[in-house]
């Protein structure tokens, strides 16, 4: 008897495991075919007013990792491109010893974009935050978005179920450790399934705040490359 529950119990477990991994698999299957056609390089995005950056950590010193470098510089090279008018640098900065939005913006700057470019979100915690952010807090309705390739699934399909039309461009810009990426994906299986559920079922409430609307009237506008509409 006890040999039979026993395998009942490991049969049910085995069944268990199997259906979380589908889970898991299939939830980021469906962000990654929904995201593919949605790419773009800098030079083949089209002209949006805003590109919105997303945070990747800081060092112990206070500077950005080379996973935000390279966020920030395609931000950069997207506002040189004429393809957007404001960079939306979104982070974390829940305490005072760390402030992702403030290095982010240092690195821009450094690179060349003006202060008046860039718009800074310092309750980007999550990347949900980010994307509900943008449309509830800065008015955005539309954008591009910047990360790695390997973020960039859940981050379209997020934003784009939160009422963001938004396409996607790389942040890739060097070659990095095998073993990184190889947790970012990893990552990426149980964060993917989690943006699923909260953009379906739980809607959950990020920290919101007045409405500091980035542009005040969207028919305007300023630099962009216009022959790329």
């Amino acid at each position: 008897m006890l040999k039979k529950l026993l395998s009942l119990i490991m049969r049910l477990a085995a069944w268990s495991a199997g259906l979380g991994l589908a889970a898991l698999l299939l939830s980021r299957l469906v962000t990654a075919l929904t995201a593919l056609p949605r790419l773009h390089t800098v030079q083949s995005a089209p002209v949006e007013r805003a590109a919105i950056v997303f945070g990747a950590g800081l060092w112990r010193d206070g500077s950005p990792t080379p996973v935000l470098r390279d966020r920030v510089k395609t931000g950069a090279d997207l506002y040189f491109a004429g393809k957007v008018e404001k960079l939306l640098l979104s982070g974390d900065n829940s305490t005072d010893a760390y402030n992702e939005p403030a290095a982010m913006r240092q690195y821009a700057l450094e690179l060349g974009v003006p202060d008046s470019a860039i718009v800074l979100d310092y309750a980007g915690r999550r990347t949900y935050d980010t994307c509900y952010r943008a449309k509830a807090i800065f008015g955005l309705d539309s954008a591009i978005l910047v990360t790695q390739e390997f973020h960039l699934p859940r981050a379209l399909y997020i934003c784009q179920v939160l009422g963001l039309e938004t396409i996607g461009v790389p942040a890739d810009l060097r070659r990095y450790p095998r073993s990184a990426l190889m947790w970012w994906n990893l990552r990426e299986l149980p964060a993917t399934l989690t943006a699923l559920l909260e953009v379906h079922i739980t809607r959950p409430l990020p920290i919101l705040g007045k409405p500091e609307p980035i542009f005040q009237n969207t028919s305007e506008i300023s630099h962009l490359n216009k022959k790329d509409w």
